[in-house]
């Protein structure tokens, strides 16, 4: 068999694979890109189907000048692409024409599939080569150079689907000597796993001594989209999730900020009262306004602190809170009422205009009770004093009167 008819056969069997993993999501079979595009309905379809939109209105008749016309058709739009389409005319197409039909899908696939690809500046045919190279530079017997010879072996096939996938292939268990096995192993897993249908015949690749550029050229561009998707909707869900992720942390820390702020404003709401009775409820006693001074050092050096400490964490996250909403372009974060950063402050100056005078006040009020004591200690020592000089007094008395009395009786006698 001459070198022609192997890259023919080769060529047909791709692209006609190619074509009809497009065809399919149309519901559409080919059995050869050789017979199947001659009316024009099938080529034409399949534009559509890459394009993503209607083409050109199909011809349904069945005679010679709609199937030209078809062809036309799909040709002209190709050539709107930008696509030189010299020497493919419609009529050759019709006629069934191999060469021409085989150019014209190349034609096709070179423009949609291959040309768009870039890698590191490079573009199309050296574009993929490059991805093709650096994707398998780490692997052992591998060294892609070209689209014919070096994928011969079927290790660049495998390199490939593993340096993407390494869950699908066990690459260190193949054998650069068993090219059949490694070919259909990795068109197998390919099709399974990755939806990439098999363009190829492990046996006719194995055997060829140049295997046909176009032909693995083809199949290769199909990994690259596929990977290249893959990747895609991997970078997509994480960015998806990187937002998800910013919106949950920006809902927590909203959360957090409610939650923070109630919790200290309830807590100001609580002391402000008991400070004020502090300071406007009469002590019954020195122990007691000893008690209450304690208790309201204790609320200055202990239980207060912490709280200065909140509010401004309370500031801090509300204002780390609106920064991140407003770098991601999100709405500024309104607390519910009451809530805001100003009432925050209100709230915590009332409580330090409370909190002011009321140590002086409690001392004042400490020493007063003090003289008070002193006083009434002074008081009741004269008391007593005065006390045991009267009872003395008494006694001296009666002891006089006593005396008197026994005085005057003897003289009476």
């Amino acid at each position: 068999m001459s070198s022609s008819e192997v890259w023919e056969r080769q060529q047909v069997k791709t692209f006609t694979a190619w074509c009809n993993s497009h065809l399919r999501k149309l519901g559409i079979h080919i059995e050869s890109v050789a017979q199947d595009f001659r009316s024009g309905v099938n080529l034409v379809k399949l534009l559509e189907v890459i394009s993503g939109g209607e083409i050109a209105r199909l011809e349904t008749g069945k005679m010679r000048i709609h199937k030209v016309n078809n062809v036309k058709k799909a040709l002209d739009y190709v050539a709107s692409k930008g696509v030189n389409l010299i020497g493919i005319g419609a009529e050759e197409i019709v006629d069934g024409n191999l060469k021409m039909t085989l150019g014209m899908i190349w034609t096709i696939i070179l423009r949609f599939a291959i040309q768009d690809i870039s890698v590191e500046e490079m573009s199309a045919k050296e574009g993929l080569l490059l991805w093709c190279q650096k994707k398998t530079a780490p692997y052992k017997n591998v060294n892609v150079t070209n689209f014919h010879t070096s994928f011969k072996d079927g290790l660049a096939f495998c390199a490939l689907i593993h340096r993407h996938r390494p869950d699908l292939i066990d690459y260190n268990h193949l054998r650069k000597d068993n090219a059949v096995y490694n070919l259909q192993y990795a068109f197998e897993v390919a099709e399974k796993e990755l939806d990439i249908p098999i363009m190829l015949d492990a046996n006719d690749i194995a055997s060829t001594m140049r295997p046909d550029e176009r032909a693995i050229m083809t199949y290769v561009s199909s990994y690259y989209h596929a990977f290249a998707s893959s990747q895609q909707a991997s970078q997509a869900a994480n960015r998806i999730c990187k937002v998800l992720n910013v919106n949950q942390e920006n809902e927590t820390l909203m959360e957090e900020y409610e939650s923070l702020a109630s919790g200290l404003i309830e807590w100001i709401e609580h002391m402000i009262p008991w400070i004020d009775q502090m300071r406007e409820q009469r002590a019954s006693s020195i122990d007691e306004v000893r008690s209450r001074l304690e208790e309201f050092r204790t609320y200055r050096l202990t239980v207060k602190p912490p709280k200065t400490e909140e509010k401004g964490k309370l500031i801090t996250d509300y204002n780390t809170l609106q920064t991140k909403l407003r770098l991601s372009n999100r709405p500024a974060f309104l607390p519910t009422e009451g809530k805001l950063i100003v009432d925050i402050e209100r709230a915590w100056d009332n409580l330090e205009t409370t909190e002011r005078g009321v140590e002086q006040h409690l001392m004042s009020e400490l020493i007063r009770l003090e003289r008070l004591e002193h006083l009434f200690a002074r008081f009741s020592q004269k008391c007593d004093s005065l006390a045991a000089w009267v009872t003395e007094s008494k006694a001296t008395s009666r002891e006089t009167i006593l005396q008197r009395q026994t005085s005057t009786n003897s003289s009476a006698k």
